[in-house]
């Protein structure tokens, strides 16, 4: 994170993140989110995805931790895999992909919320074992958020 640390705060209208707070140790979770927070404009966001530690933990549950969740480009990847790092990957020495943290969707609404964002709106992918979160610096409504998405996702 000292990267972060260099961009100017308040220069970002978004911020964008794929599987990677589950690479960072808990205590720097709230660091990062704090820097997040610190780089966006006053009516930024930003978006997350991680895996779904629920998901993951009702399949662990059920005894099966090492068959296939999915097969990604690398191979398949297993429950274990969500939780502790892809072991092909680090099993060749790129120990970058073992995760040090995890999420459920109200622990990841709980990390927003602790870094001073006003609004937070996610759902979980149960079938994909993925959370998908957007925070918002500003209070923002339900209906807000329908409005931007009509803007900004409107299919091409």
């Amino acid at each position: 994170m000292p990267e972060l640390a260099r961009v100017e705060s308040g220069s970002f209208d978004a911020v964008y993140s794929s599987h990677n707070v589950e690479h960072l140790y808990p205590h720097e979770v709230p660091l990062a989110f704090k820097a997040f927070h610190r780089v966006l404009k006053s009516e930024g966001l930003v978006v997350v995805t991680c895996p779904d530690l629920q998901a993951i933990g009702e399949r662990i549950a059920s005894g099966d931790i090492l068959s296939p969740l999915y097969t990604s480009a690398a191979g398949p990847v297993s429950p274990i895999d969500v939780l502790y790092g892809f072991r092909p990957a680090m099993q060749k020495g790129n120990l970058y992909m073992a995760h040090h943290t995890g999420f459920t969707l109200s622990a990841l609404k709980e990390a927003f919320a602790r870094a001073g964002f006003k609004a937070f709106y996610g759902f979980r992918r149960p079938n994909r074992h993925d959370l998908w979160g957007l925070a918002t610096k500003a209070s923002v409504t339900k209906d807000e958020l329908r409005e931007l998405g009509k803007i900004y996702l409107t299919p091409v």
